[in-house]
Order: C-alpha cells, then sequence, then structure tokens
C-alpha cells in the first residue's frame, strides 16, 4: 500500500484552502453575535456583510439576494419548499412541482416529502441516454396546465455523471408562464461560469464545501421578488426567510473559498479537463470494456464516471481503498443493501451497469501522478473484482452483500 493516498473524490468535499483556513480561524477569534447591536455585534456584522458583497459579485447576484445557509442540502430545503408552500398559498391549483428525474437527493427527497405529506403532485422529467434533460418533454408538461404549477427544479450540472444541463431554455420555459425555477448549482459553482442575474434563475443553491469552504456554510441565491415560505423560525435573520444566529466565521470562509475559486474559473477547468481526459483515456486503455457514462460534449471538467460490466461498484471501491485512491460509487447504501444509482437509471441503464459504478472527480490537488496511479491499479482491481463476482455466482450467494 502506498504512503501517500490520493484523492479523487472531489466532487464530494473538496480540501479547505490555506486562504479560507487562516480567515476563518481568524474570524473565530472575534467575538459578537452579527445581531446584536452593541460595538462587538456590529463588528461580526460587518464580517458577514461583506461577505455577502463578497458572494454576490463573485456570483453575479445583489447582496440583498444572498440567504446564508448551513449548507446545500438546507439551501435546497428551502427554495423547494418554500416556494412551494408561498406558491400554494397564493393560489391552491398550484400544486405540481417539475424536477428532473437526475436531482441530487436534497432535491428529490424534499420533493418526496412534499408529495407524501404536502399534496404536491410531482412529475419527474425525463433525460436521455447521458443524462441531459428532455426540454420539449418539458415544455410540453408546462403547457399542459401552466397554472397548476407551483415550481420548476433542475440541477446545473449532474453530482454523478458530470453532465450539464441547459439551465437558459429550463429557465426559459418556465417564465413563459411566470413559474419560478430553481437550480441546485453546487456542482457548477468554480467549475463552470455561473452568474446568477445573466442566469435568470429564481433561486439557485451553492455548498460551500464544494469550492474549498469548510463544511456547514452555504447559500441560497434568491431573487428579491420572489416569495418564500421559511423552513426555519426564530429571529428572523436573512431576510426572515432563514432564522438562526450568523455563522460569521463560516460566511467569511465561504466568501474566500468563492473568491479564489472563481478567480480563474476558466484556466482551471482547462487542467481539470484535460486531467481528465488522460484519466479517460488511460482507463479505456487498460480496461477496454468500461463504459463512460454522461454527455462528453456537456459535461463538468472533473468528473469521470464509468460503468464496469460484471463488477460490483463497492467492491471496486474497496478494492482502490486499499491501494491508496480515494473515489466513490453512484449508488445509495440503505440498510447495508446497496442500491442502483438513480441517475443511471433515468438514463435507461440496467440495474447491474448502474451497480457496478464509480465516479473519479478531480479537483484544485489533482495532480497527473495522482490520475496515472489510478489507471495502473485499475486494472488489477477490475480483475480481483470480475473473479470475486464469478464466485459469488458459482456459490449462489448474493453479489454486493
Amino acid at each position: 500500500m502506498s504512503d501517500r493516498r490520493v484523492y479523487l473524490d472531489h466532487a464530494a468535499t473538496t480540501p479547505v484552502l490555506p486562504a479560507v483556513i487562516d480567515v476563518v480561524a481568524g474570524t473565530m477569534a472575534t467575538l459578537g453575535n452579527p445581531s446584536s447591536l452593541h460595538a462587538s455585534g456590529r463588528s461580526a456584522r460587518k464580517l458577514v456583510e461583506e461577505a455577502r458583497e463578497s458572494v454576490a459579485a463573485g456570483l453575479g447576484a445583489r447582496p440583498s439576494e444572498v440567504v446564508f445557509t448551513s449548507g446545500g442540502t438546507e439551501a435546497d430545503n428551502l427554495a423547494v419548499k418554500g416556494l412551494y408552500w408561498a406558491r400554494r398559498a397564493a393560489d391552491p391549483r398550484r400544486v405540481r412541482i417539475l424536477a428532473s428525474a437526475v436531482e441530487h437527493h436534497a432535491v428529490l427527497d424534499s420533493v418526496d416529502w412534499l408529495a407524501a405529506e404536502q399534496g404536491a403532485k410531482v412529475e419527474w422529467l425525463p433525460v436521455d441516454h447521458r443524462g441531459r434533460l428532455d426540454v420539449e418533454a418539458l415544455r410540453r408538461v408546462v403547457r399542459d396546465d401552466p397554472e397548476s404549477v407551483a415550481l420548476i427544479t433542475v440541477m446545473w450540472a449532474n453530482n454523478e455523471v458530470g453532465t450539464v444541463q441547459p439551465i437558459g431554455e429550463v429557465v426559459a420555459a418556465g417564465h413563459e408562464f411566470g413559474i419560478p425555477v430553481h437550480s441546485d448549482a453546487v456542482q457548477a459553482v468554480g467549475a463552470l461560469p455561473v452568474h446568477f442575474g445573466d442566469s435568470g434563475l429564481d433561486a439557485l443553491t451553492v455548498s460551500g464545501h464544494k469550492v474549498g469552504a469548510p463544511v456547514g456554510v452555504g447559500a441560497l441565491l434568491l431573487r428579491r421578488e420572489v416569495d418564500v415560505v421559511p423552513v426555519l423560525h426564530g429571529g428572523g435573520q436573512e431576510r426572515d426567510v432563514r432564522s438562526g444566529t450568523l455563522d460569521a466565521p463560516g460566511v467569511a470562509g465561504l466568501a474566500e473559498a468563492l473568491r479564489s475559486t472563481l478567480a480563474d474559473v476558466p484556466d482551471r477547468a482547462a487542467e481539470l479537463a484535460t486531467l481528465r481526459d488522460r484519466l479517460v483515456t488511460g482507463l479505456r486503455r487498460v480496461v477496454p470494456e468500461a463504459i463512460l457514462n454522461g454527455d462528453p460534449a456537456n459535461t463538468l471538467p472533473g468528473i469521470a464516471h464509468f460503468s464496469f460490466p460484471g463488477c460490483e461498484g463497492d467492491a471496486l471501491l474497496l478494492l482502490l481503498d486499499a491501494a491508496s485512491i480515494d473515489c466513490s460509487t453512484g449508488s445509495a447504501c440503505t440498510a447495508g443493501v446497496p442500491e442502483p444509482s438513480h441517475v443511471l437509471l433515468a438514463m435507461g441503464a440496467p440495474h447491474e451497469r448502474a451497480r457496478g459504478s464509480l465516479r473519479f472527480s478531480l479537483g484544485s490537488t489533482s495532480t497527473a501522478g495522482d490520475v496515472d496511479a489510478l489507471v495502473a491499479a485499475i486494472g488489477p482491481a477490475v480483475e480481483r473484482a470480475l473473479a470475486a463476482g464469478i464466485v459469488n455466482v458459482s456459490t449462489g450467494s448474493t453479489r454486493g452483500n
């Protein structure tokens, strides 16, 4: 086993940037509740508002449109539930939610909860074999009965296979009938140019730990004219949309992370795309039967998602883990039983292929050496996983348990 671990799971979380650590540590030494009126409180409030202005400038929003949250999951919940409740309260006919079938679970499960507990009628929008939204299907569904649609939610870029969605067309389809549109842009921010104002979106989700900030901070960009019902109630902070004492060190860290990450998005994207191409070429050379998933023409620069026929993704992950390589499967695990990726199933992949997949995601610390280490390890790992599968089948045991 190598002494040095190779980290190829940046889509799950990124290393906290050194400059962010300095900012957070320095801010943590500053006493004061940002909601307090005394000098210490005003000092903390100044840090928060400076961070808000910085985040807004980096993402093409107005400062008043930045609502700080505890992360992407809270921001998604606030957007989906808050928009649904507000729209339904204004017109009880508005009970339909239109969402892509490949959403992150923070959106997926929020929508499912609204359907189960709040009377929402959910329509999952189909994607093609590349994971790209069928925009014509969206238009047909909207035009069928626009007055009954509460909101549309479509992620900017998929967290598993990396496919980038046609957000401009989604916004146009919704706004033709005055329907608000939300997008989970957690994977897109820092990897692609993201400008909230130009996008036309009504709400956009950002997560700090995907751009070099600490876990536990994020933001919902929310247009001032858009009403949402709060999920949290309390002191009325953040436009009375998200109550709770503001995390001044966290939001300062988020602002610093975005300043650093957004400063050179095109150059970083080009570097990551080069590394990804090296990974794809090398892996296909040693495992020719591997299937590259996603849309090569419209994909995040740092994600390469493969299916390995005949292999269990969990088995491959553990074999690579033993070789000091970190990556992830796209499958979920419930009560110890692996489930196939809902993203690949929505793309039309059979269950076996959906369970036999791995995501390799690159980031700011990734190197050509990391890619080469994976290429050297993946062939033997696949051979061992295939052998294990043959043994399991011959003995009648269930693969993946």
